[in-house]
């Protein structure tokens, strides 16, 4: 899995195709290391993402719009004064490497016609965006490098840009076959052949190196000795061929599970049928479809490590003092003995005098032998109290074992109830599509009890919750609340008593609404509603998940409650299967 060379000529074959010409309208900055340019095309809006990250650096269009920022960085800031209006005029590889420059026609403060430009490098770690004039002088940069940075190259402003350092390796593009076959006779023949390709050759990924032997061989490790050199270099060719006359196939594979694990520029054969994969009309959809989760997860690892820290530190907390409460309560448990021995004595007492340590009693609680005899029990006595001290003594442990059990029951309840919370927090945070989702997180557990735990953090004024909203096939709006915040917001604020309520069965989940009013809905928008509220909880990915449904008038909030708890009684529960393909069209 890597945005190679190869890939890269695919998209920019794509952005050539949709958007010369076109104009910048907009530039955003949701992340860091990510840009979104705004462009009115031919066949309308498109927004092309220039990711400069060291994860997963890439360029190409999306349809994915992320949250801005309130205020917009510095860098961001400079593009929109200089590219809005701006013309795409020309987009250029840098040789066969993972770079590109984008060429627009613009103005200059003065009013004069100019060329700009944006260097896109995506070289992982080392990846930048670069803006420089139609010199190629640097006006600025995501990532400026100094001399303390990097002794080899710097990126700074006022300098004139120069392309990264390349590899002593061959253009794939450029090499014929009799060059091909100098380069495999001069390696060493127990040399895999994805590898000699990898090795030898510049811009090319793993997985196309393992395809390329794979139609070679039909298998993707074979080495060398097992191949002749004409054999490889035709399957060679044919690859390289394609990106020549871009004849590029949009392909991504999936595990077995579902989820998406490769991609590339060309059809992938080399697993078999041991997983899925699926061609798409574009890369658009491609890297939407690639990629859309992925960044999600690793915007939530990045911007609320400090939320999945306290959370896990809170869960950790409350299982061990559970275990201890249980120990606790086990020994506790025990009592029982003590209103035996009180008994016992009472009984006795008759017989016992002051001073003696311990007695032997006739246990009348115990079953007699086949003799009728009953079993004597020894009772350890205090030497300094009367008998009747000591019976009181016992009764008196008695009772104190029996108020701890009391005790310890209850502060297991609340710990449990707090366990059960803490995993729907857990469980919302995988969910968070957004920044404000996340600060909605935050500000829930600073109310819920947890600030002395969050440092540094202020609870600010609440404002009105980002609510998913979906249409059922029928017509019907449905409300999906990504967390407690929202769960709260969308049963007690938006819905009216006769809506129809939507929760995953005795399971951390969404709370979902289905605004109907007088109107009965159909048993396809019951499913599609249900089914939202599934795939919206732990249970995503089930078969015949259980979701119980009921009207909002018997939806109740107990009060002193956590977030987002709630009672029903009157309910009806359906078994729905969640498919993403169905969720995401109902997605409004």
């Amino acid at each position: 899995m890597a945005f190679d060379a190869g890939m890269l000529a695919a998209v920019i074959n794509e952005i050539k195709g949709f958007a010369i010409g076109a104009k910048v309208e907009k530039v955003h900055q949701p992340e860091r290391d990510e840009i979104h340019l705004i462009m009115h095309t031919r066949e309308g809006n498109r927004r092309l993402m220039i990711n400069a990250g060291s994860n997963n650096p890439r360029i190409g269009f999306t349809e994915t719009a992320k949250e801005n920022p309130q205020k917009a960085p510095m860098f961001c800031m400079l593009l929109r004064k200089h590219f809005s209006g701006a013309k795409l005029s020309d987009v250029c590889q840098i040789g066969f490497d993972r770079a590109l420059v984008l060429e627009f026609d613009g103005y200059d403060e003065m009013g004069f016609a100019c060329k700009k430009k944006l260097v896109v490098e995506l070289m992982g770690k080392y990846s930048n965006l670069i803006f420089t004039d139609g010199e190629d002088k640097i006006v600025s940069a995501l990532k400026l490098i100094g001399i303390s940075s990097s002794e080899k190259r710097q990126i700074l402003p006022g300098m004139i840009y120069e392309i990264p350092p390349t590899q002593e390796k061959i253009d794939p593009l450029s090499c014929d076959g009799g060059e091909f076959s100098r380069i495999y006779n001069d390696t060493d023949s127990d040399v895999a052949a994805d590898r000699f390709i990898t090795s030898n050759f510049l811009g090319i990924a793993p997985i196309v190196a393992r395809e390329i032997s794979y139609i070679a061989t039909r298998h993707t490790d074979t080495p060398l000795r097992y191949v002749g050199a004409d054999e490889l270099w035709g399957a060679f060719s044919t690859v390289m061929e394609k990106i020549k006359t871009n004849a590029y196939l949009p392909t991504v594979i999936f595990d077995d599970v579902g989820m998406p694990i490769e991609y590339s520029y060309i059809d992938v054969n080399q697993y078999g049928a041991k997983y899925k994969k699926k061609h798409t009309e574009s890369f658009r959809e491609l890297f939407d479809l690639f990629f859309e989760t992925r960044d999600r997860e690793q915007r939530i690892r990045q911007h609320a490590s400090d939320i999945s820290r306290l959370l896990s530190n809170a869960e950790s907390r409350l299982k061990k003092k559970l275990d201890a409460q249980r120990r606790e309560l086990e020994d506790h448990k025990k009592g029982e003995k003590y209103k035996k021995q009180g008994d016992l004595i009472t009984a006795n007492i008759h017989m016992l005098s002051r001073g003696a340590k311990c007695v032997k009693l006739v246990d009348y609680y115990a079953e007699p032998d086949e003799n009728g005899a009953f079993p004597e029990y020894e009772i350890i006595l205090d030497e300094k109290l009367t008998p009747a001290a000591n019976a009181q003594r016992m009764y008196k442990l008695y009772n104190k074992s029996k108020n701890a059990l009391i005790e310890i029951a209850e502060q297991m309840r609340i710990a449990t109830e707090e366990l059960e919370y803490i995993s729907t927090v857990s469980e919302a945070l995988l969910r968070a599509e957004c920044e404000s989702d996340m600060s909605e997180i935050r500000d829930e557990l600073y109310r819920s009890g947890y600030a002395s735990r969050m440092k540094n953090y202020t609870a600010g004024k609440q404002s009105k919750p980002n609510i998913a909203k979906f249409k059922t096939t029928g017509g019907y709006t449905v409300y999906c609340g990504k967390n407690n915040t929202q769960n709260e917001y969308v049963t007690f604020k938006l819905a009216e008593p006769t809506d129809w309520w939507f929760h995953v069965k005795n399971k951390p989940g969404s709370h979902v609404i289905m605004v109907c009013g007088d109107e009965e809905p159909s048993e396809v928008d019951f499913t599609e509603a249900a089914e939202i509220a599934a795939y919206h909880s732990s249970a995503k990915g089930g078969d015949n998940v259980a979701v119980d449904y009921t009207k909002i008038r018997h939806i109740k909030k107990p009060r002193g409650t956590k977030p987002g708890y709630v009672t029903y009684g009157t309910n009806w529960t359906a078994y729905v299967t969640p498919k993403e393909e169905t969720i995401k069209k109902l997605r409004v």
